[in-house]
């Protein structure tokens, strides 16, 4: 029988549901085609319970989706909080929909994520790049400045909104609060990115989350610091600027007529668990974080981020002064099974959430310190990975390019032409070119390096990046 361990389902009416359908099955002659039965294809498809004719009817009468979405909205003190079962990506592209009409510009900043890009195409805004602050010593991104956003407007005095991602996603912090000032002096909305950030707010070890330091919205993914389904994530908003009626019409438009129960259900009691047993579970979190970050520091030549802007909850490191390369620790930990969120030449980020235990986190300093020595070799400057430092140059929007006709050419001579696809390593999935910018030498440059060095390029056409697609 499906369990509720921590009783939360008194709390969790999505989850309530859930457990009930399995409790008491019925014979549905309703979709999913499986009806519930793993002696088909097997244990693959348990717990597929469907929202209409599941959850709830299939004309919603229960109201258990409104009222888990009600519950959240109130614990981050929302007017409206949307669940997705398509991740952070849907509401992204939700938000770009709602924030304003084909031809507005907004300003972007350019350490989001692929999502933000493509919903500016299915929105047709054009974006006005602000490029993030780098940190001298690491390389790594420190967020989208107030004078950043100041400068954006200074270029695009008529943008509609400013949508920045925070924390980045090596778990560098930036000022929410000023970033909400500059925008709201311009009349405009902060839509925040804090995919990997659903725990944010709740320890006061933990910084604020975005609506809290003024924000009108803020998306976060429940299945990435939280214990939900993947795919879950929870789109958060207040109407002072952002038109509700917009917003509900932009997020039915773009998410799945079929949404999976099980996800669902799966968000509303991460945030029931949030809302009951956060406090605590997060403050075992960040001691453990803690104590791993002061035992990683004792490493010699390894940097350890740490302090007041970055999340207590993540563990990023920076092997430069190690010569370790990246890639090679990351197989270790690989053959350990310790596979870790992110790696590349020089940065290892392990994500660690409040499913973690002392002895997980144990493994995983025990094996990154090994492997750390085992790969030790000469000290070696930090070079800023490719996402983090190119300038693009727009010639044309993002849905124009997008929806053009393009050709494959060489990519040598595709240097000085127009985009016509989106190329970034992943992880972290931030465009080193996207669709409408113009293609050139320091960009190419910027992606082999990663590759040279590892990292997987996506979402080229051809990822071997001998062609590149532009504008015919």
């Amino acid at each position: 029988m499906p369990t509720d361990p921590r009783g939360l389902r008194g709390d969790a009416p999505l989850l309530d549901a859930w457990l009930r359908f399995q409790e008491q099955p019925p014979a549905p002659f309703t979709i999913p085609g499986h009806k519930h039965r793993t002696d088909l294809v097997g244990d693959v498809v348990a717990g597929d319970i469907p929202l209409y004719g599941g959850l709830d009817t299939v004309k919603l009468t229960g109201g258990v989706l409104a009222d888990a979405e009600a519950r959240a909205a109130a614990l981050w003190g929302a007017d409206v909080c949307r669940f997705s079962v398509g991740g952070s990506t849907h509401a992204n592209q939700a938000l770009a929909l709602a924030i304003g009409s084909d031809g507005d510009r907004v300003l972007v900043g350019r350490t989001l994520h692929r999502s933000v890009l493509l919903g500016l195409v299915l929105a047709g805004l054009e974006p006005v790049w602000l490029r993030p602050d780098l940190d001298a010593g690491t390389g790594l991104p420190l967020g989208v400045s107030p004078a950043a956003v100041e400068d954006g407007f200074r270029r695009a005095p008529d943008a509609v909104a400013v949508l920045v991602g925070d924390p980045a996603y090596v778990g560098t912090v930036g000022d929410v609060a000023r970033l909400a000032e500059v925008a709201h002096r311009h009349g405009v909305p902060l839509v925040v990115d804090a995919a990997w950030a659903a725990h944010f707010g709740f320890h006061p070890d933990l910084p604020q989350h975005a609506l809290a330091l003024g924000a009108d919205a803020l998306v976060t993914s429940a299945h990435k610091t939280l214990p939900a389904w993947s795919q879950a994530a929870y789109l958060l908003a207040r109407t002072d600027r952002i038109d509700p009626a917009r917003l509900d019409a932009a997020v039915e438009a773009t998410h799945t007529t079929s949404p999976a129960g099980a996800i669902l259900a799966s968000a509303d009691a991460a945030r029931a668990l949030l809302a009951r047993d956060g406090a605590a579970l997060l403050g075992e979190l960040v001691g453990r974080v803690a104590r791993t970050r002061s035992r990683l520091s004792e490493i010699p030549g390894l940097v350890v981020l740490d302090g007041p802007h970055v999340d207590p909850a993540k563990v990023t490191l920076v092997l430069g002064g190690t010569g370790a390369d990246g890639i090679q620790v990351e197989q270790d930990l690989i053959a350990q099974g310790l596979p870790v969120e992110m790696a590349d030449r020089d940065t290892i980020v392990a994500l660690v959430t409040l499913a973690d235990d002392d002895l997980t986190v144990g493994r995983l300093g025990d094996a990154l310190a090994e492997a750390l020595e085992r790969h030790r070799a000469e000290p070696r400057a930090v070079v800023p990975a490719a996402a983090w430092n190119v300038d693009p140059i727009v010639v044309t929007t993002p849905r124009t390019a997008f929806f053009a006709p393009h050709e494959s050419v060489p990519t040598a001579a595709a240097i000085g032409r127009t985009c016509a696809e989106l190329v970034a390593p992943y992880p972290p999935g931030v465009p080193v070119l996207a669709p409408g910018e113009q293609v050139t030498t320091a960009a190419v440059e910027a992606v082999r390096t990663a590759q040279g060095h590892g990292t997987r390029v996506a979402y080229a056409a051809d990822p071997t990046l001998m062609t590149l697609r532009v504008l015919s």
